[in-house]
């Protein structure tokens, strides 16, 4: 299902049709696509070039592991369970340079998932990412060390047809895609100035 965005300004189709969609096939994603995803993840930009993104990748290559990973998502997530691939993100939450706390590194791992997303976008392939998770649990199935933070769960894989899913998750899925608009999140100069309309 293809569910392109309703921009106000013209911005790049892959932009335009990256979304977080709940209906996942369970055909496995080849190893190759997946490091293709990874690859694109490591090119992101970060603070420093720390890189503070870690990915603990789950997939149906091993079972038992898959398991471990659907355990920690909230109910609410259970629609995750059928993905064929589960990761948790995670970020260093300090500096590998000097050891002093990296308050950025929550925004590098955003920025290296949204580049992972977007090539998974353009191979075909959807990914959802989920704050609705147990963080304690992550922490402990994954084996995060100190000084490392859960940040998000994130289900990858192929599409599947809207028939796969229950009756109230279809109908979130087919709503209109909506953001608010430009002037309420952009201010000129300063904060709560909105920047004004203006074109050509």
């Amino acid at each position: 299902m293809e569910k392109h965005a309703p921009v106000a300004h013209p911005i790049e189709t892959l932009l335009q049709r990256r979304w977080s969609p709940r209906a996942f096939d369970p055909r496995p994603v080849e190893r190759a696509v997946l490091l293709r995803l990874l690859e694109a993840a490591r090119w992101a930009p970060s603070s420093f070039n720390e890189q503070p993104w870690r990915y603990i990748v789950t997939s149906q290559e091993d079972p038992e592991r898959l398991k471990e990973a659907q355990s920690v998502l909230s109910p609410g997530n259970a629609w995750a369970t059928k993905a064929p691939v589960l990761v948790c993100t995670v970020a260093q939450l300090t500096f590998a340079r000097n050891g002093k706390p990296n308050r950025h590194a929550f925004h590098d791992v955003g920025a290296a998932s949204e580049n992972l997303l977007l090539q998974a976008t353009a191979l075909g392939l959807f990914g959802h990412q989920m704050a609705g998770f147990d963080v304690e649990k992550a922490r402990a199935v994954f084996q995060v060390p100190e000084g490392y933070e859960p940040v998000a769960m994130m289900a990858l894989g192929y599409p599947a047809a809207l028939e796969t899913l229950t009756e109230e998750q279809r109908t979130y899925e087919q709503r209109t895609r909506a953001r608010r608009p430009v002037e309420e999140f952009v201010f000129d100069g300063r904060f709560g100035n909105a920047i004004e309309k203006k074109t050509g």
